[in-house]
């Protein structure tokens, strides 16, 4: 007998409100027991929706990669409630993660720091390291409050696919093989967070995110790399969304040199087509026209874009498209989020 579809639970905290509403209450505390209980939960997050189980629980955890089809070797964010929860779950706390948790949490970043043993191996892919965060949303972090554990939370999608920013993004992509869903809206940032390796000097950024080298540097005072290049070897990889296909829509996305032109040759090939519009300019405004053609503008803000694209590609791939064209984002570091999760995107 198939097993029913998840239960979404609408939850609000109005700016105005000390407490969140009794049946914002109710809800969370039945969250926590399912996730005390080795459960599941679709959790919101300022970044995306994330598939949330009990971080201490080997058994929960390895739920997460059931429900995704996740490769075990790829390694899970934990989420916790503050700075203290944190260092608790760390055999040792450098500086730079100190400087990054004081100044930038609750926040979209990320700290690798040296796990402490409680930390199922699991969770690290059997590496040495953890994956830390503390999230902006107000109401997960009552909800890892109200539950008394960290949560191990990746984005709550099919594994590869283009990441969930409402909860109904969640219900389209992982249906029953998750009991609850809690629904707070839209996601405030809508990619990934910045993940830094707090293990190296000078600390170093894994994948960047909505936070920049920029913020970073202001928060711990001094240089943040960015790494030489893939980790190579048979070493635990040391931060999740670091293979190169990733992010993907079902509909295939190319991220060409010239977007109008191959727009236009697929048009002329009879392929209907979605297009992610960066750039206006003449030829573009002379395809728009075509029936076959779904052209979306998409903010000139880096931040503002971030916050559209998976939207925009969960959207595209319900409009039965054969090819998704992207216009390539400005080299500048204020991009550099946006460039990578597009070229992973487009990764074949």
């Amino acid at each position: 007998m198939p097993r029913p579809l998840p239960e979404v639970v609408r939850i609000e905290w109005p700016a105005d409100a000390v407490t969140p509403p009794p049946k914002t209450e109710a809800a969370l505390d039945r969250a926590a027991a399912v996730l005390r209980g080795g459960g599941l939960v679709a959790i919101p997050t300022e970044t995306v929706y994330g598939l949330a189980a009990d971080a201490l629980d080997a058994e929960a955890v390895a739920g997460i990669f059931r429900a995704k089809g996740r490769p075990v070797s790829n390694p899970l964010i934990v989420h916790v409630a503050d700075v203290a929860m944190a260092r608790s779950l760390a055999a040792a706390w450098p500086a730079a993660a100190e400087r990054i948790a004081t100044a930038l949490w609750p926040g979209p970043v990320t700290v690798v720091v040296p796990k402490a043993a409680r930390i199922p191996d699991a969770v690290t892919a059997g590496g040495p390291t953890v994956a830390l965060r503390c999230p902006a949303q107000p109401l997960t972090r009552r909800l890892i409050e109200r539950a008394g554990i960290p949560l191990a939370a990746p984005s709550a999608n099919r594994s590869e696919r283009v990441s969930p920013t409402t909860a109904h993004h969640v219900l389209e992509s992982l249906g029953a093989k998750v009991g609850l869903i809690l629904d707070a809206g839209a996601c405030d940032r809508g990619i990934e967070s910045t993940v830094v390796d707090c293990t190296t000097t000078p600390p170093r950024i894994l994948r960047p995110g909505p936070l920049t080298r920029r913020h970073l540097e202001a928060a711990v005072g001094g240089p943040v790399a960015w790494p030489d290049g893939a980790e190579a070897g048979d070493a635990p990889i040391r931060t999740p969304g670091a293979s190169r296909r990733h992010y993907r829509p079902v509909t295939p996305l190319e991220l060409p040199a010239d977007p109008a032109g191959r727009v236009a040759e697929l048009l002329a090939g009879g392929r209907r087509v979605g297009w992610l519009v960066l750039t206006a300019d003449e030829r573009a405004r002379a395809l728009a026209g075509s029936r076959d053609l779904v052209a979306v503008p998409m903010p000139a803000d880096p931040a503002a874009y971030a916050r559209q694209l998976y939207a925009t590609l969960h959207a595209m791939d319900q409009r039965q498209l054969e090819r998704i064209v992207a216009d390539p984002p400005p080299g500048t570091e204020d991009w550099r989020a946006v460039r990578d999760r597009l070229g992973r995107a487009a990764e074949e």
